[in-house]
């Protein structure tokens, strides 16, 4: 959700279990743990999508991440949340398959993350507040740039996409 009255987050404990609610500003100011959903989507030719985010972004402006990737709201599940970014960032319903939880850490910025991917060979419509350009990679290709030059994605995204990559 961009640029809309402020959400509000699940403030959880290090076992992930909600132990209070604060808004979003709240929640990264103070760097509590809270939760995040992220999406790999790729195509049947075994492209994945990847996004820039904006260079209005509070978090990692102007770098690759995700497919899509967004907090979970408070009282959203994992796959709720997974469902509305999807289709808010990219335009897409289709079914998910959750693939893995990682930790709040320091790399997540403290958020629990459920990673989901999924195939669609579909169009995409980018939320151009959200993303500034996609791109469809071959696994290999985004490997070699994460390991040319790693600033230029999220340090979730990069934490994932390894998990993901010794996965396939």
């Amino acid at each position: 959700m961009s640029n809309h009255a402020e959400e509000w987050f699940d403030v959880v404990d290090e076992n992930d279990r909600p132990i209070g609610q604060k808004l979003r500003s709240e929640v990264h100011r103070l760097k509590l743990r809270h939760r995040a959903v992220h999406m790999f989507v790729q195509r049947a030719d075994g492209a994945l999508l990847i996004h820039k985010r904006t260079a209005s972004k509070e978090e990692f402006p102007d770098v690759w991440t995700s497919s899509s990737c967004g907090h979970v709201n408070s009282g959203e599940s994992y796959a709720e949340a997974a469902e509305r970014e999807l289709m808010e960032e990219l335009g897409i319903t289709t079914e998910l398959h959750r693939c893995h939880k990682f930790d709040a850490c320091p790399e997540t910025s403290m958020e629990f993350t459920e990673l989901f991917d999924c195939r669609w060979d579909g169009d995409v419509m980018p939320d151009p507040e959200e993303i500034q350009a996609i791109e469809w990679k071959q696994l290999s290709e985004i490997a070699n740039r994460v390991r040319q030059l790693p600033d230029l994605f999220s340090p979730a995204f990069r934490l994932l996409f390894r998990w993901y990559r010794r996965q396939s």
